[in-house]
């Protein structure tokens, strides 16, 4: 017969996730007590079907094209890409979807860990229905905090929900490669997995209803789309796939806007995804959705659920990371929680009233200004902070300045190396509101840009920021000389 467990904590965390662990450690870390909720395995998405297997199965095909295109390595490297030993790398890299040491780091940072789904049944109350089949009645002295992630959207294909297909985890954890696949879809995680496939074997076609990549420059995405092609990879771009269905060997048809057919072994569905805030009990706090919309959610700077019942009086409904909605990246999650938490123990403790200062401990003021965002295909693309029609957008005097990156470090670093740099300027203050690198390698420029946007730079003083020669990062000059300095 189920038992009742009642408990009490300072803080009760629902998802153990990257973004959840992070925020029971900072708390914990605050002198508070935590309890981390989860339904799956801990350590979250990112851990076990997004960053990390994501990135190893992308990693080697990277590694041996590097090697091919510089001269006295390419005439080395005969072979192609050993599938089955970069699916078992990849399973290392999930610990074979075991959470072991996850779950030993989490006692060892003094959290208690509740196996279970989480529901919110009040202010500052969560019932859990256990894994173990007891019933937990959490209560919370000061805060609860959403953490449990994001779920995929599917769209709205005739014929998509009657067939099996792979969605992002599917396709993170296959067990083998197919021969022909078909991925919806050009944001990040279409595109990576398009190519990270192509280069392990499979025939993939992959279909948009928009350009690839379009919140990115155009001419940063172009190189990308490039790279695609040339591992084989057929891409549809600004085409609707009007319907889907099965045939009967297994495979599955894909129907065009233009009335054309895809045939395709697997089908990736990957066309973004929503926080997972349903079945959470938000309605039982006054958050409940319209018009038969997801749920959407507001929080302030500090994370802070706007409009929760009683968070007026006394805070204590927080969310961070995808459920919050603002910046679906795994590191962005990270930086969330450990400010929310900041400003959870700060509040216990009387210390914080009202809103933080901005770029403060307690503020997640880098979601409005300097989110980094890296694509991991080859060539890869990386920006931070605004783009030109942002900036604009958002009222600054922007302007910009663009260049291929052609320096000796990059020549140095492959042959006939194909790579775009822009920098986003305020007018006004001199200082970058945002950088777009595209083209080998180029995530490792990423982090001197962000810093530069963080720290408002002036360009006068970046200017002396002397790049080590030769190196790609070069391009930190060139793109200050066009400007002017």
């Amino acid at each position: 017969m189920p038992r009742l467990v009642e408990r009490e904590f300072d803080v009760i965390v629902i998802g153990a996730g990257a973004a959840g662990e992070n925020a029971a450690d900072r708390v914990v870390q605050g002198g508070l007590t935590a309890v981390l909720v989860e339904a799956e395995l801990v350590g979250g998405e990112c851990s076990y079907w997004a960053c990390m297997p994501s990135k190893a199965l992308l990693r080697p095909g990277t590694a041996l094209h590097g090697a091919q295109a510089v001269p006295g390595a390419s005439e080395a490297v005969t072979g192609t890409l050993d599938a089955a030993a970069v699916l078992k790398q990849r399973d290392s890299f999930t610990s074979h979807w075991q959470d072991a040491s996850q779950v030993e780091w989490v006692e060892g940072a003094g959290i208690e860990l509740v196996r279970g789904r989480a529901r919110i049944s009040g202010e500052r109350s969560v019932k859990v229905a256990g894994l173990d089949g007891d019933e937990y009645a959490l209560t919370a002295r000061h805060a609860v905090v959403l953490a449990n992630g994001s779920t995929p959207n599917q769209p709205p294909v005739d014929g998509l929900s009657e067939v099996e297909y792979w969605g992002t985890r599917e396709a993170t954890s296959a067990k083998e490669v197919p021969e022909r696949l078909g991925v919806l879809g050009g944001g990040v995680a279409g595109t990576e997995l398009a190519q990270a496939f192509a280069r392990l074997g499979s025939t993939v076609t992959l279909v948009a209803r928009s350009g690839l990549l379009r919140n990115f420059p155009a001419e940063a995405a172009e190189l990308v789309a490039g790279g695609l092609r040339a591992d084989g990879v057929e891409l549809r771009l600004d085409t609707k796939t009007r319907s889907v269905h099965r045939n009967s060997d297994g495979s599955l048809t894909l129907t065009l806007g233009g009335g054309d057919t895809v045939t395709v072994d697997k089908l990736l569905v990957s066309t973004g995804r929503r926080p997972a805030l349903d079945g959470l009990g938000l309605e039982n706090v006054g958050l409940s959705a319209s018009d038969g919309k997801p749920l959407v959610i507001r929080t302030d700077s500090t994370g802070l659920v706007a409009e929760a019942s009683g968070n007026g009086d006394g805070p204590w409904l927080y969310a961070v990371g995808d459920a919050a909605g603002k910046v679906l990246l795994t590191h962005q999650g990270k930086y969330e929680a450990r400010a929310t938490a900041a400003a959870i123990a700060a509040r216990a403790k009387g210390e914080l009233r009202g809103e933080p200062e901005p770029w403060s401990r307690h503020a997640q003021t880098a979601d409005e200004h300097a989110v980094p965002n890296v694509v991991f295909t080859d060539p890869e693309l990386a920006n931070v902070g605004r783009s030109l029609e942002q900036a604009r957008k958002d009222g600054y005097n922007a302007s910009s300045v663009e260049l291929p990156i052609e320096v000796a470090g990059s020549s140095l670093h492959a042959r006939n190396y194909k790579g775009w740099a822009q920098l986003v300027v305020d007018e006004d203050r001199k200082v970058l509101l945002g950088a777009t690198f595209a083209g080998p390698d180029v995530a490792e420029l990423l982090h001197a840009a962000t810093i530069a946007v963080v720290g408002e730079v002036p360009l006068d003083r970046l200017w002396h920021a002397v790049p080590s020669y030769p190196t790609i990062s070069e391009v930190w000059l060139r793109l200050l000389e066009k400007y002017g300095l």
